[in-house]
């Protein structure tokens, strides 16, 4: 048995000095008061004053590229980045190769995690023109949702048949999510700018390639088919203050469209392409100074449900060139957490919020079974942070197997000091533990 004893612990909107017993894989009790001498005798004790207690975040979108892309990270490397981070439970994008668009698929995917993952995990699987019946036999229990591309990304798997798009949301049972970009659009945009420049369009331009407009108009889409249909919508990413009029700020369990941002979104804006080039090439790109407030309102309000990563490692030599040749992504799931407690300590949101945004919320939306809050009887996934010991990203101590972070140079008020997943600590704050494995993600539906 274990005590983290006298932490400031951070849940369901409170926030107090407790202490957490870990039997096993589970969470036993939950002191608000003291310990009783016995089950101090009995443990072994983790000191815990001064230091945030909160559950293991739960990231809902990365790639850890792993099939056939490991040049760039694996699920090994990558999920050991994501526990050192706080991330004790991931899902992951089916756009790896081959891609995940068949159950058997999906099960490959799931094998391997077993074996490699040090956090709890869940995959996608994607949708393509031609699997409805693939996505029809998925078991939602097992399988946190169905990726739809309606604009293309890294890898070939853009859904453009109307007739497909439709089945798609009138037909399928399980949570659908989508990447919202109108294509189109963005080819449009390319080629203006292709006539201005050639084939190396300044690196600036890439948000008005992959513009506003296009995300907007996509996202529109989305909502106006899951509307039409029924069908359950989780939009990714969102980059966009013109988008945040098409969400509510309703409470998440009555929502059955809800609406995810990703951390560089809050972070950056188009005023860094000049400092950090193709380093914050993502899609959706990193949008203007007055989108990235709106998106933080919105956070902060509700209409945004979720904090995540879209976690897509590159190698350095991939992210070269200008808008058009450089690779699309970055790594982000090891400082994920400590981004959003610097943006609560600048007041963006409340630390209530940030746990709910990415622990909670999380939990709720994708109904992940006993993982996602502070309760006896739940698994123990839990993060130790320090708040007041400052932490530096360097390349020394990045853990990505691409080698790099967009935040190298940056300053984190706060630490991450202990990461348990499922009951087992395998974070200390300075080393990893090997050979723990995280589990698959059960889902309540």
């Amino acid at each position: 048995m274990e005590l983290i004893h006298k932490a400031t612990i951070i849940n369901e909107g409170a926030v107090f000095t407790g202490s957490v017993l870990l039997e096993g894989e589970r969470i036993s009790r939950i002191f608000s008061d003291g310990v009783p001498q016995e089950v101090m005798n009995a443990c072994r004790i983790t000191d815990a004053r001064g230091l945030y207690l909160i559950p293991g975040v739960i990231d809902d979108q990365v790639h850890f590229r792993d099939p056939g892309l490991t040049h760039k990270g694996d699920l090994f490397t990558e999920s050991r980045a994501a526990v050192a981070g706080g991330v004790t439970s991931f899902m992951e994008m089916p756009n790896t190769n081959p891609q995940t668009i068949t159950l058997e698929a999906l099960e490959r995917k799931m094998e391997m995690a077993a074996g490699k993952s040090a956090a709890n995990f869940s995959f996608y699987l994607g949708a393509t023109n031609d699997n409805l019946a693939e996505l029809k036999k998925v078991d939602t229990r097992k399988v946190c949702g169905v990726k739809v591309f309606m604009g293309a990304s890294t890898g070939n798997m853009l859904v453009d048949n109307e007739s497909a798009l439709q089945r798609i949301f009138a037909e399928v049972d399980a949570l659908i999510a989508t990447h919202c970009e109108k294509e189109e659009m963005i080819r449009e945009n390319s080629e203006r700018y292709r006539k201005k420049f050639g084939e190396e369009i300044p690196i600036s331009l890439h948000p008005l390639i992959r513009s506003a407009e296009a995300c907007y108009r996509s996202s529109a889409q989305a909502i106006e088919l899951a509307d039409r249909y029924g069908a359950r919508l989780h939009v990714l990413h969102l980059s966009t203050a013109w988008e945040m009029a098409l969400f509510s700020a309703a409470p998440l369990e009555e929502k059955k469209i809800t609406a995810e941002v990703c951390v560089h979104h809050l972070w950056f804006s188009d005023q860094d392409y000049e400092r950090l080039g193709a380093r914050i090439k993502w899609n959706p790109a990193v949008k203007t100074t007055d989108d990235r407030r709106a998106l933080r309102e919105a956070l902060a309000q509700g209409k945004l449900d979720v904090v995540a990563t879209d976690h897509a490692p590159h190698l350095l030599s991939e992210k070269e060139g200008g808008a058009l040749r450089a690779a699309s992504g970055g790594p982000l799931v090891q400082h994920s957490l400590q981004l959003m407690f610097q943006l609560a300590a600048k007041g963006v949101l409340s630390r209530e919020q940030v746990v709910e945004k990415m622990c909670h919320a999380p939990a709720r939306l994708f109904r992940v079974k006993e993982r996602g809050f502070i309760r006896e009887g739940y698994f123990a996934d839990l993060v130790l942070v320090d708040p007041a010991r400052p932490y530096t990203v360097t390349p020394q101590n990045i853990l990505y197997k691409c080698g790099w972070s967009p935040f190298e140079g940056e300053t984190f008020g706060c630490s991450v000091v202990k990461t348990f997943v499922n009951g087992q600590q395998v974070w200390n704050g300075e080393n990893l533990t090997d050979n723990i494995h995280g589990k698959p993600l059960a889902f309540e539906r």
